[in-house]
């Protein structure tokens, strides 16, 4: 049976392995090998637990699996120009969603949605957006299915290389206006 509750800094670990292992999965073909290949759990636990661990006006929900993390969503106002420092006070953010691969197409990332959504209407929301890479079919039929819908808006992703080079990802906006 899947469960949602708020993340705590314990669940930092299980957030990084379903990050890494997302990327790695869903962006292959999209995001540069050698991005995927650099990227390292250890690294990054202790930055998770310390952003989960701050008081913010962004939180982290999990979906379980009886005991198991399954899967996670980071949500908050909308950042606009996708930086922290300017926050929306109308419109929410899925930030990030990402379900354990072996678990995809399992109801998973829909129990994670719709907490999502009902947690950001629930805070006064009118409508909430998110960023999907453009190449990412998968992700772009997800949130169609769950009552996303493209907005026109598009920007670019930089991801950093291990050689230092940026290469920009082209993204492209959803949005689901709330009851």
């Amino acid at each position: 049976m899947l469960t949602v509750r708020v993340a705590t800094p314990e669940d930092a670990r299980d957030i990084v392995r379903i990050n890494v292992l997302g990327w790695r999965t869903a962006y292959a073909g999209i995001v540069p090998d050698d991005v995927l290949a650099s990227m390292d759990v250890a690294a990054r636990i202790e930055r998770y637990r310390e952003r989960i661990g701050k008081p913010s006006q962004f939180e982290s929900l999990l979906v379980l699996d009886g005991a198991a993390i399954v899967g996670y969503t980071s949500i908050g106002p909308y950042r606009i120009g996708q930086h922290e420092g300017v926050l929306s006070r109308r419109v929410g953010e899925v930030v990030a969603i990402y379900v354990d691969p072996p678990r995809w197409g399992t109801g998973a990332g829909r129990a994670l949605m719709d907490a999502a959504v009902a947690r950001l209407a629930a805070r006064g929301f009118a409508s909430v957006r998110l960023w999907v890479l453009a190449d990412n079919h998968r992700a772009r039929g997800f949130y169609q299915r769950v009552g996303f819908v493209p907005d026109g808006a598009r920007a670019s992703y930089p991801v950093t290389r291990p050689d230092g080079t940026v290469v920009d990802l082209p993204e492209l906006r959803y949005v689901r206006h709330l009851p």
